[in-house]
């Protein structure tokens, strides 16, 4: 017998989690819950969720609450089932929807728990210049990323991993793990292990502002935040007033005063805290993306960036 089920999410991993869920045919999803449709872009068209299109592509029951309120009226939807299973929702879920199945509420998260709880557990991990990381299956309480943790998988983090990359490392463990684990969980044969919160790492949700450089950081945190950042917000700095969004970098061994432009016929390098970048390609606000060479050869008078 399949175990009746609730998915909550939204971004483009959870909705491959789904899929997964889909695909083992164990489970039988009587409803989604996603966020709203949301304008996105300079169009501010409206948007469904990833997730959403995926339930609308089984024609599952959907749910998008707006609002505190209307996402604990889902409790009396919920109460008869067996399951909620959680991945990258985005909202804060409250205790008595995850308490109102019979087995509680899991959660897959993108990251070796307790470190990075919290909304940007790859992103933050890159930009940290760490070198694995992994994926926790727990379960889920009132705290953020808090609950017992039925199990984990580590993945490498390789030197020029982008979000990207990482992102669908940890897809591609995270669907067969989840899976086992639930397998496991319904014939009550995990071991939940309490997470140790005084080692507890937390991150945050990454805007526009974070990606701006500082020239005075060495060339690998600022190719880390590059990493980490890269295709959304972007990284991004300033000459003479223009906004440049650097599309495409790589650290080096030259060396140079931070922010200032290394004379060099064949590269566009930019001295940092501690060695230099090259930007390969770049985007000044307003234009189309060029290569640094092409840049630097048109901004002749730019000697420095900020």
């Amino acid at each position: 017998m399949k175990t009746t089920t609730v998915f909550f999410g939204t971004e483009q991993f959870a909705s491959e989690i789904l899929q997964s869920l889909i695909d083992s045919d164990s489970f039988d999803i009587q409803m989604v819950v996603t966020q709203p449709d949301r304008p996105v872009g300079r169009k501010q068209e409206i948007e469904k969720s990833p997730v959403k299109l995926v339930a609308e592509k089984y024609n599952f029951p959907i749910k998008q609450p707006s609002s505190k309120t209307s996402l604990t009226n889902l409790q009396s939807e919920i109460i008869n089932l067996k399951l909620n299973i959680v991945c990258q929702y985005g909202l804060i879920i409250p205790k008595e929807v995850l308490e109102a199945p019979e087995l509680g509420s899991i959660n897959v998260h993108p990251s070796l728990l307790p470190k990075y709880r919290g909304a940007s557990p790859i992103q933050s991990a890159i930009i940290n210049g760490e070198t694995k990381t992994g994926v926790s299956i727990m379960l889920m309480d009132a705290k953020m990323d808090h609950g017992d943790i039925l199990a984990q998988q580590e993945v490498n983090i390789d030197p020029d991993d982008t979000f990207e990359v990482l992102h669908n490392k940890l897809l591609e463990i995270s669907k067969p793990l989840l899976v086992e684990t639930l397998k496991k969980y319904l014939k009550n044969k995990t071991k939940p292990q309490v997470q140790n919160d005084n080692v507890a790492t937390f991150c945050k949700i990454f805007t526009r502002a974070d990606g701006q450089v500082d020239w005075k950081k060495s060339a690998q945190e600022i190719y880390n935040l590059y990493r980490g950042l890269t295709p959304w917000p972007g990284i991004w700095t300033t000459a003479e007033g223009i906004r440049l969004k650097l599309l495409k970098i790589a650290p080096t061994n030259s060396n140079g005063v931070p922010g200032q432009i290394i004379a060099d016929k064949n590269q566009l390098l930019v001295g940092c805290g501690k060695n230099a970048i090259e930007i390969l390609e770049l985007q000044p606000e307003g234009k189309k993306p060029m290569t640094g060479i092409a840049f630097k050869n048109g901004h002749k008078d730019i000697i420095k960036l900020i």
